[in-house]
């Protein structure tokens, strides 16, 4: 069975050890394509790392909008890091990623994203994220195992209104969630905030 990351928001205590270990990758040296959100920093200390989801239905709509196809994907269903002889800096690929992964390195006009560590993963290690994570909120093995070993609802749909987004690795949400619906608890901040809410498409 292949094997793909979990990610559990509950278990994040933001000590960014993704983070220094994502700068290990062979990929982008130096660099983290993984980041952890402080949410609501002044109320909370909760916090969520965000990394690539690997989105596998609409197919990876990142590499969908790229006019050159310098985002390609694996046989395994891992969506790679652009092609620097081929990416021509258009941004498409930022703007059509619902999850907000891309970053493009204006300098060397080039998007940058996780790829999976796909130079460990493809020989059988685990990626640097969850090999360094001392909670296992970034968690690397099958779905069997999981089930067997962990807790909480693994689940792989996303839902952003009216459109929902099936995703290689997975969120972790508490049992009586059966996806992630993240227009809902948009709509739910902007109530205990006060702000105004806003309709939009997310991915077309």
């Amino acid at each position: 069975m292949p094997k793909m990351i979990f990610t559990d928001p509950s278990r994040c205590i933001g000590c960014r050890a993704c983070e220094a270990a994502c700068r290990e990758c062979d990929s982008h040296k130096g660099e983290t394509m993984i980041f952890i959100d402080f949410i609501q920093r002044a109320a909370s200390v909760a916090t969520q790392p965000t990394l690539c989801m690997h989105c596998v239905d609409p197919v990876a709509p990142c590499a969908q909008v790229c006019p050159v196809m310098a985002i390609l994907i694996t046989p395994e269903g891992v969506v790679q890091q652009a092609e620097p002889g081929r990416c021509i800096a258009c941004r498409n690929c930022v703007y059509a990623c619902p999850f907000g992964v891309p970053k493009m390195d204006l300098e060397a006009r080039l998007m940058k994203k996780c790829n999976l560590c796909f130079d460990r993963t493809s020989q059988g290690l685990q990626p640097w994220c969850t090999q360094a994570c001392p909670t296992q909120a970034i968690w690397y093995g099958t779905f069997e195992e999981f089930v067997s070993q962990r807790k909480g609802r693994a689940v792989d749909r996303t839902v952003f209104g009216a459109q929902e987004v099936r995703t290689r690795n997975y969120f972790v949400l508490p049992e009586d969630q059966s996806r992630l619906d993240v227009v809902t608890l948009l709509r739910q901040a902007r109530e205990e905030t006060g702000r105004p809410e806003r309709e939009e498409a997310w991915v077309l």
